[in-house]
């Protein structure tokens, strides 16, 4: 297995416990896919996501449905609304389905999001739509979604959940996460009268604005700036300058001093002249203790 390939199947794990966490799943109703070269990579169909392994994780043909698939668990029943989503639309890298409470409950009432909120732009549009019902993991169900998905990154599905697609993993997370907080706010906006909705134009204003708002993808990233080089360090000292500086003549004077201090004094001349050797000499041997004198003989 490639490393690549290892690398998105566990994330798809960490996403799945993530959709629980996060409140927006319960148990195992959700799933997730993602592309992997011509091969959809997706969650197995009723497996715990605690107990989930990245060989456990399904590998479906994209241009394959005849259902076939590879692992030792079957995909999740709903692939073939995650496979002509990964087929059809190349701004799909992932798809994120899960049931999250408040999406659900507009769903059951057959309701779209209007436009109530500007983060409604963030779904490619000025609503989200209510896809109709139809029989779950279906192919009817299927074509209903991608329909309601039409130039849209999400939508809601009649009586069941919710669907929301992006490059890449991340980013379908993190649009299923802002679907279940708009639907929050809208359907309690419902119990105080009802939204006061947004013009298109103030929508299409919004669209403009998302170049450079929220989750971005390293595709939609700006390069950053190159950070400007560090200041060059000043040029290498000349040998002349690294020399301490001399120092001054009236410095040196008493270090002159000092070291003249240590030496013995010079002797005069006069104590080299051949009379005063003599003197020196004789003062040297009367220093000398006597020679003893030898015993004399004794008489016989």
């Amino acid at each position: 297995m490639k490393k690549a390939e290892l690398a998105l199947r566990e994330e798809i794990i960490a996403r799945c416990r993530e959709m629980n966490s996060s409140g927006i799943n319960q148990g195992t109703s959700g799933n997730i896919s993602v592309r992997f070269e011509d091969r959809m990579l997706i969650s197995p169909s009723a497996t715990p996501y605690d107990q989930m392994t990245p060989e456990m994780i399904a590998s479906v043909g994209l241009e394959d449905t005849s259902g076939r698939y590879e692992g030792p668990l079957k995909p999740s029943t709903e692939w073939r609304f995650h496979q002509k989503l990964l087929r059809g639309r190349p701004d799909a890298g992932a798809v994120v389905h899960a049931h999250p409470t408040y999406c659900t409950t507009l769903a059951i009432a057959r309701k779209e999001i209007p436009s109530c909120h500007y983060m409604i732009a963030a779904f490619g549009g000025n609503n989200v739509r209510c896809a109709g019902y139809a029989t779950f993991g279906s192919e009817e169900l299927s074509e209903l979604a991608i329909d309601a998905m039409t130039d849209r990154t999400a939508c809601l599905l009649a009586n069941h959940g919710m669907i929301a697609i992006g490059e890449t993993l991340a980013k379908a997370m993190w649009r299923a996460i802002e679907l279940e907080t708009i639907a929050k706010q809208y359907y309690l906006s419902l119990a105080i009268g009802g939204p006061v909705l947004l013009s298109d134009a103030a929508i299409d204003d919004t669209h403009r604005g998302f170049a450079g708002y929220g989750l971005q993808d390293d595709a939609g990233k700006q390069k950053s700036k190159p950070k400007p080089r560090a200041a060059k360090k000043p040029a290498a000292k000349t040998a002349a300058a690294k020399k301490p500086a001399a120092k001054s003549v009236a410095a040196t004077k008493p270090a002159a001093k000092a070291a003249a201090a240590k030496k013995p004094a010079a002797k005069t001349a006069a104590a080299r002249t051949p009379a005063a050797k003599k003197l020196a000499a004789k003062a040297a041997a009367a220093k000398k203790p006597a020679a003893a004198k030898k015993p004399s003989a004794s008489k016989k």
